[in-house]
């Protein structure tokens, strides 16, 4: 297999890494983080969108965080948004600023969004795996259209084997950090 596939395999591979990265940025740990709004949408201007593209948010505090509206007429959009994001969090007008307090997580609800981690890792997994079933795909049929040796198919397979579970055990680590921050108390 050719030194440019395995360099693709290798992008997508790190490209669902990065997808968990970012689902794992939206999980709640009980400290605030600006990316914890990031999937919040609102009702602006007809349309919905992302709440970063009305307003800047800001960590404060380490249990708090502001939501700075660029126009007045959207707060109240802003507010509901983050309101019903499924987050569990109440936020609160002051002026053209929404206050988001950052509650206290219970036991339960820790033990839930490590499972929910646990899921969106899987979900990662998943996406390796199928990138290496496409790489090794890739690889026979060049093997069987006459391109490639059967010794050179091995390595190819090999390659892409070692690859696979060099990102299976990223995706794992990156669980482990997270479940481990999220049932920090």
């Amino acid at each position: 297999m050719a030194a440019a596939n395995m360099k693709d395999l290798e992008k997508r591979m790190q490209g669902a890494l990065d997808a968990l990265k970012h689902e794992f940025a939206g999980l709640r740990t009980g400290r605030a983080h600006v990316s914890l709004l990031d999937s919040v949408m609102v009702e602006s201007y007809g349309a919905q969108m992302p709440i970063i593209q009305i307003a800047t948010v800001s960590a404060p505090e380490p249990r708090s965080l502001s939501v700075q509206v660029w126009d007045k007429s959207n707060v109240k959009a802003a507010e509901k948004g983050i309101r019903n994001a499924g987050l569990g969090l109440n936020p609160v007008v002051d002026g053209t600023t929404v206050r988001v307090p950052i509650p206290e997580l219970t036991e339960e609800r820790r033990a839930d969004l490590a499972k929910v981690a646990g899921t969106y890792s899987e979900n990662a997994k998943i996406a390796i795996r199928n990138v290496r079933r496409h790489g090794m795909d890739d690889a026979k049929k060049a093997e069987k259209d006459g391109e490639v040796s059967k010794d050179e198919l091995k390595k190819s397979e090999d390659e892409i084997q070692k690859l696979t579970d060099d990102y299976v055990a990223s995706a794992d680590s990156l669980l482990s950090e997270k479940q481990a921050e999220i049932m920090q108390v």
